[in-house]
């Protein structure tokens, strides 16, 4: 049967695009499918671009790296500082978005704007966009529709001054203060971009740890960073009734306080974009939050259709979904090019510091019976880190007692997003201690870190007793 389309791609973001050029690059014959104006998904639209790009606007306009450094006092207009604040995302969004535009044109893809509906297993409806409904035929699908805020019905979101993680993102005014639910990655980045922003923050979870799956020591940092940047961090407290009340809008706590404030947000958790797609009816599975069941190869329950990005869950990474939607189009053609997703995947958390981590945590070595052990370093003691006035940041090595092999690489401090792809590349080389010790950084960096990290570690490589 002659189909449309080799493949036909649901969802223009970071995996719907990747994985629409890698067929492309292939020679196949690609569409891809996007409700919205513009490509890019909410990784350019809603989440990783725009919010990192307000982060960096707020850390600029309120001086908060000169504030110690130099003993400046910035006083931030919460009328101008707005503005600011969503122009320079504003501007972010329409670069990347030009980007890809770009890039799918360059590589012959097709796009075709509506939302769409599966109406057999190789055929959809495209419908919306100012057209009337349109039949789309492929030989193969990629279902990369990614995710959006997890919304219980408890919570008050018709209130103005009630917010979710994207409509956040279009705040009018600076409020005084803010009660943010979930101390996830989300969340604790709003709560610190925010918080620098001279906003008083309260930040409430439920766990009682700070972003569980980070090293517990860099966990306790960052609770301690954030502390210091004014943020009142209340672990283990659920939250119950939300309600505006004449003082603002009022959150009962679990504990048997109520904390009031200006506005809310919350960011506790985010579902599978499955609405309307009709995945029921060509027998995909989805679970309970709407994530697409798929299998080490990215194929769902349903003959030729492919999954990729958020849609599917964890870990929901711009950088993974990238790397899944890539493997799933290679194993749906038969390319050899690429055919798995690299088990070492890094994690950046974008607060203030920064957090990055990649291979084993301190805990999950314990777990596993590994014998360990650890080398640190300290922002403190490196010619850089005292240039730039980061006292605080660190970087933390793991290695094998009896290869010397790196297990784990933790980073915190300023540009530890970065600093963590050293470790990533030490541990895919299977390096040991070795490799830092006779690698030569420029000075001053922050790199350097590693190499006095790894010699910290050679004292405690000898035999325990």
């Amino acid at each position: 049967m002659t189909y449309d389309y080799d493949l036909l791609v649901i969802g223009a973001g970071p995996a719907g695009e990747k994985g629409a050029v890698q067929a492309a690059y292939f020679g196949k014959r690609v569409g891809i499918v996007e409700r919205a104006p513009e490509p890019g998904g909410a990784a350019v639209h809603t989440g990783t671009l725009p919010s990192k790009t307000l982060r960096e606007t707020a850390l600029f306009l309120s001086g908060y790296r000169q504030s110690e450094l130099y003993g400046l006092t910035v006083h931030v207009n919460p009328e101008l500082a707005v503005p600011k604040l969503l122009s320079r995302k504003n501007a972010v969004i329409d670069l990347e978005v030009a980007r890809i535009r770009w890039n799918l044109e360059r590589h012959a893809v097709d796009r075709i704007p509506g939302t769409a509906r599966f109406v057999e297993p190789h055929a959809i409806e495209v419908t919306g966009a100012g057209s009337p409904p349109r039949r789309v035929t492929a030989g193969t699908f990629l279902v990369a529709t990614g995710s959006k805020p997890h919304r219980p019905a408890e919570i008050p979101f018709d209130d103005e001054d009630v917010d979710d993680s994207d409509t956040v993102l279009q705040i009018d005014r600076l409020p005084k203060t803010m009660t943010i639910l979930g101390a996830g990655v989300i969340g604790c980045e709003y709560a610190c971009m925010f918080a620098s922003m001279h906003v008083g923050v309260t930040l409430i979870e439920g766990r009682a740890r700070l972003l569980p799956f980070l090293d517990l020591e860099m966990g306790e940092r960052l609770r301690g960073a954030m502390s210091t940047l004014g943020i009142d961090v209340r672990l283990g407290a659920t939250p119950g009734k939300v309600e505006r009340t004449a003082s603002g809008i009022a959150c009962a706590l679990s504990t048997g306080d109520a904390v009031v404030s200006e506005k809310l947000l919350f960011a506790a958790g985010r579902s599978g974009r499955v609405d309307g797609l009709g995945l029921e009816s060509i027998g995909v599975a989805v679970d309970k939050r709407g994530y697409v069941q798929v299998d080490a190869d990215y194929r769902t329950t349903a003959p030729r259709i492919y999954a990729a990005g958020d849609v599917i869950g964890f870990p929901a990474l711009a950088s993974t979904s990238m790397e899944q939607a890539r493997v799933a189009v290679c194993h749906a053609f038969g390319f050899d090019y690429k055919r798995q997703v690299s088990s070492v995947i890094p994690f950046g958390i974008y607060t203030i510091p920064e957090v990055s981590c990649v291979g084993l945590s301190e805990e999950t070595a314990k777990e596993q019976k590994v014998d360990y052990v650890v080398g640190r370093a300290f922002y403190r003691d490196n010619a850089r880190g005292k240039i730039i006035g980061d006292r605080d940041g660190a970087v933390k090595l793991l290695f094998d007692r009896s290869s010397k092999e790196l297990l784990g690489c933790h980073c915190i401090g300023d540009r530890a997003s970065e600093l963590v792809h050293i470790g990533q590349a030490a541990l895919l080389s299977g390096a040991t201690v070795d490799l830092f010790i006779q690698m030569v950084f420029n000075y001053p960096t922050l790199s350097e870190t590693f190499k006095y990290a790894a010699y910290d570690a050679l004292a405690h490589f000898a035999p325990r007793a």
